[in-house]
């Protein structure tokens, strides 16, 4: 194993995907590279009878905060890291920039900051099982949040 591509989000569930993409590298000898995705557009409001708009999402410091705390994780572990700001769709571009990468596997969290944050395994993960061409890994940690954990 050459590299290992580990989505972020900055989700509790992506840290869990970033420390085990991490410790894999390191154990393979691997060329960790840890990429977030921040959005293209923003949609806005634009005048009355909820119409809205599109503007270019400008990156502020918060869509840097992932790709900071995984510079940090792998800094405590002494493990050199690349990391990539991609733009757009989620699935999209985690999918081509492995492909661009030839990354030998694909570690995502289970779940992230999506709208329906307690599901077993959120729509960017699923999007890159299913889309990818290359193996993917799903860290599925022991963060289940407490109303999953009180319905079971």
């Amino acid at each position: 194993m050459k590299t290992i591509l580990i989505a972020t989000d900055g989700s509790d569930s992506a840290r869990e995907a970033v420390e085990l993409g991490l410790e894999l590298a390191a154990e393979q000898h691997a060329r960790p590279v840890v990429a977030h995705v921040a959005p293209q557009v923003d949609v806005v409001p634009s005048g009355d009878f909820g119409m809205t708009g599109a503007q270019e999402h400008e990156l502020t410091d918060y869509d840097w905060i992932p790709l900071e705390e995984a510079r940090t994780l792998a800094a405590e572990r002494g493990i050199e890291v690349e990391t990539e700001m991609l733009r757009g769709d989620t699935v999209d571009e985690l999918v081509a920039y492995a492909d661009s990468l030839d990354a030998d596997l694909i570690v995502v969290g289970s779940r992230g900051h999506g709208a329906i944050a307690s599901a077993l395994l959120g729509s960017v993960s699923r999007g890159v099982l299913h889309e990818a061409r290359r193996p993917v890994l799903v860290a599925r940690g022991t963060g289940v949040p407490e109303l999953v954990r009180a319905a079971s």
